[in-house]
């Protein structure tokens, strides 16, 4: 593996290493009598073939997914709660979880015959707090992230007189998720050049490192975490724990704004680098791993992915071997829209542009012509609505497969005569102003409205914009490319009365399915 760091605004500086925990052999036979096998299965490796070949390397996803709570939390909440002593669990068990610990505890207690309170955020996916209560735990939702979760449940605990069991901040917690690479190095025996590892609290990337650097010291130990949820990154730079005002709640089961005491003193002495990943990547990330495995990771689940992607490309690497974990797969199914509308920015597979063309007769033709002229580009969204009388304003989005294609095609905007701003890297259009383009406007007189559907195939929407007579002027159009066999397109045309009839003929002599919407009552209230 190469020497080189990653640029800082991917991967933090590290300072220099220190002596290694006096711990470290003592980690090492916590993780090798762990006792998670009454309750986890030994998960497969597998090789994620697709995304090996598009990377150039051999990248192999640990598949802790597949555990029975879809997480690798209960490996270290039964490791823990395996070694109380029967009046410790005749108390019973408290713990504060975004949702995969506390999973894991409610199966843990469920098998060793005990109580279980379950501190959740109010913010945990539904999924999560469901499967929780399935498995008999007692949920209590309170706070915004897993720390305000946490700092209640140790109140509780105090009144109730129960065992705490931590979800990262323990030596046998960090001993159970440890066994995850004691099981890595088993099944992979030959060349390995690192494992990229999620980071919450840090008691996984914990456990994994103490294993991996007492048995197999050359092979890289890589930390990823989100760009809005970095307290061990930041941490591990200042040379202290740092405590995140704020966290993101994309990637909740990693949102935590102070790790552990002992985690960050194992991470910062046994961790190589660290990658740090956003929402795009992870987005794309979860999409590769669904087109390998046919299996959905939930957004934390899928750092490792996103960081191999992200850590090849910045080392510029061929023909080395990675390993991800992908550490949970409780995903809200109503997350999925958003997670495949934003894995094409991850992937750079779209450019979205406000082009401003003349409003005149013709000009719209000419502009989607210009978009045409390749035959290959496809139109992923295509949003217009009549505002002002000299010029109008497209937002437009286009397939691309580099990031650097956006840059030439607003470069022949511009030589076109059309003004074009770059906004693929704007989140405040892919977030809301894709979605809000239109309204009102007092220069659509005489429009009636149309929904069309086409075939969706390459070039479609082309020749339905060249079927367009141009005698009637577009005061409005909206596209979006949603992956389905057809195409729809939501049509205003300007049409004076006395061409009604001459109208009509029109739409019967364009083949496309269509309804007109001119008196639909939304249409009316937010359009007209």
């Amino acid at each position: 593996m190469p020497g080189a760091r990653p640029p800082k605004t991917t991967t933090p500086t590290l300072p220099p290493r220190r002596q290694k925990a006096r711990s470290a052999d003592d980690y090492l036979k916590k993780i090798l009598t762990a006792r998670v096998y009454d309750v986890a299965i030994e998960s497969p490796l597998e090789p994620a073939r697709n995304l090996s070949r598009r990377l150039g390397n051999h990248v192999l996803l640990k598949r802790e997914d597949q555990q029975p709570v879809f997480s690798f939390k209960l490996r270290g909440a039964y490791n823990k709660m395996a070694h109380l002593d029967t009046e410790q669990l005749a108390r019973g068990v408290i713990c504060a979880s975004a949702g995969n610990h506390a999973q894991g505890v409610a199966l843990a207690a469920r098998r060793l015959g005990c109580k279980a309170v379950i501190v959740m955020p109010v913010t945990t996916p539904r999924v999560k707090v469901d499967a929780v209560q399935a498995l008999g735990g007692d949920v209590v939702l309170h706070g915004d992230s897993y720390s305000d979760a946490y700092l209640h449940a140790t109140e509780l605990q105090a009144t109730k007189a129960m065992t705490f069991v931590h979800p990262f901040d323990d030596p046998d917690v960090i001993a159970g998720q440890g066994t995850v690479a004691m099981e890595i190095l088993r099944q992979h025996q030959g060349p390995l050049d690192a494992v990229f590892v999620a980071i919450g609290g840090g008691g996984l990337i914990s456990g994994v490192a103490a294993y991996i650097k007492a048995v197999r010291p050359e092979v890289k130990v890589i930390g990823v975490q989100t760009t809005d949820s970095d307290a061990m990154v930041r941490s591990v730079r200042a040379g202290k724990r740092v405590t995140l005002t704020d966290v993101g709640l994309f990637a909740d089961g990693t949102a935590v704004k102070l790790v552990g005491k002992e985690t960050f003193r194992l991470v910062r002495d046994l961790v190589d680098d660290f990658v740090v990943v956003d929402t795009d990547a992870v987005c794309a990330a979860i999409k590769d791993v669904f087109q390998d495995t046919r299996s959905i990771l939930e957004p934390s689940g899928a750092l490792g992915v996103a960081a191999v992607k992200q850590y090849v490309e910045t080392h510029r690497l061929k023909g080395r071997t990675f390993v991800a974990i992908t550490c949970g797969a409780n995903m809200n199914f109503d997350r999925l829209r958003f997670v495949a509308e934003r894995a094409e920015f991850g992937e750079r597979r779209e450019a979205l542009f406000a082009v401003t063309i003349p409003e005149e007769r013709g000009s719209f033709k000419r502009f989607c012509e210009l978009i045409g002229a390749s035959g290959q580009r496809q139109v992923t969204e295509f949003n217009y609505r009549i505002s002002d009388a000299q010029v109008a304003h497209v937002f437009v989005g286009l397939s691309i497969t580099r990031r650097d294609e956006a840059e030439r095609i607003a470069r022949s905007f511009e030589r076109h005569r059309f003004p074009t701003v770059d906004l693929t890297d704007d989140e405040l259009a892919k977030e809301h102003v894709r979605h809000m383009v239109g309204g009102r406007t007092e220069l659509a007189h005489d429009e009636r409205l149309f929904r069309f559907e086409f075939p969706e195939r390459p070039g479609a929407l082309m020749r339905f914009l060249s079927s367009l007579h141009p005698t009637w002027n577009i005061s409005l159009f909206h596209y979006r490319n949603q992956g389905a066999d057809y195409g729809r397109i939501l049509v205003g045309v300007q049409v004076p009365p006395q061409d009604a009839k001459a109208f009509t003929e029109f739409l019967q002599t364009l083949a496309y399915p269509y309804v007109e919407e001119t008196t639909n009552p939304v249409y009316r209230l937010f359009l007209r």
